[in-house]
């Protein structure tokens, strides 16, 4: 039952999913956003009405990992118990392909912001921009960008600074990159592939590349082509898969990809600012 009322077959079906799936987010919306609308749709199908103060009615569903709403690519998402199962996601390698822009830089990094810089670029060579790479593999130093999901007083950095607080960058931090290499070089224009692990941020990378190469870079695009064992081509259903039944395939499809049974110990990211995203 579910306030009350004696629950279908779909609505049966769909609160006794449980496990880690990946849906494809798109550029535009944010991570939550997906979240709430995959949520909306699933609630629809198995006609549970969400209206009222019925809590035990509520999907327990979250994400393991926040995508900027200009990017797109995978999202791994938790439903029931596999909810417990997302903070190993933050920790773990994700891969992107990012577009960098040479001779610009903006406020938020990406594309998305006001130009803050412009700089010349013609005196970088593809050889250039590949050594420089060597310097941003394994190991690094990273400071987060202003504008992040990282908190500050409870409050994102973003939204203090849409607001035109006074925020102070966070200090560098140790992040690692597993792979870095360049794939197209059609100046200004640059793509690369990145493997990296929790708590990195391509579009600090790109704006770090331009700085070592003497001009400036912003993000154009980027895409999360992989996240912990989901893959963008094999695993991430998009919109029109965001069904009870389409899930429960995907859910059967990945549980040879995830570890034993989730330990039920809070586990430790490697970032603390970075959090699993749980919608009730």
């Amino acid at each position: 039952e579910a306030g009350g009322a004696v629950l279908g077959t779909a609505a049966d079906k769909l609160f006794s999913l449980s496990g880690l799936f990946a849906v494809y987010k798109p550029k535009g919306p944010t991570s939550a956003g997906v979240l709430n609308l995959l949520k909306e749709r699933l609630l629809a199908e198995a006609g549970v009405q969400t209206n009222g103060k019925k809590r035990n009615q509520v999907l327990k569903i979250g994400h393991g990992g926040t995508l900027d709403s200009a990017a797109a690519g995978v999202l791994v998402v938790g439903i029931g118990k596999g909810t417990k199962m997302l903070r190993t996601m933050l920790a773990g390698s994700k891969k992107y392909t990012a577009i960098g822009m040479l001779g610009k830089a903006t406020d938020t990094l990406d594309a998305t912001g006001k130009v803050t810089e412009e700089k010349p670029y013609d005196q970088v060579t593809k050889g250039d921009l590949e050594n420089v790479l060597q310097k941003f593999t394994g190991h690094i130093m990273q400071v987060p960008p202003l504008y992040s999901a990282l908190k500050k007083d409870g409050e994102r950095l973003s939204t203090l600074m849409k607001r035109g607080e006074a925020v102070e960058a966070k200090p560098a931090r140790p992040v690692r990159v597993y792979s870095l290499s360049l794939q197209q070089f059609q100046p200004p224009l640059f793509t690369l592939d990145v493997e990296c692990g929790g708590g990195f941020y391509v579009r600090s990378l790109v704006s770090d590349i331009g700085k070592e190469l003497c001009t400036c870079a912003t993000m154009q695009e980027l895409t999360r082509t992989k996240q912990g064992p989901f893959t963008l081509e094999e695993h991430a259903l998009h919109e029109d898969k965001w069904t009870i039944d389409e899930i429960a395939r995907s859910l059967e499809h990945c549980t040879s990809l995830l570890p034993g049974e989730p330990s039920h110990k809070k586990l430790k990211t490697e970032h603390p600012g970075e959090t699993a995203v749980i919608c009730e």
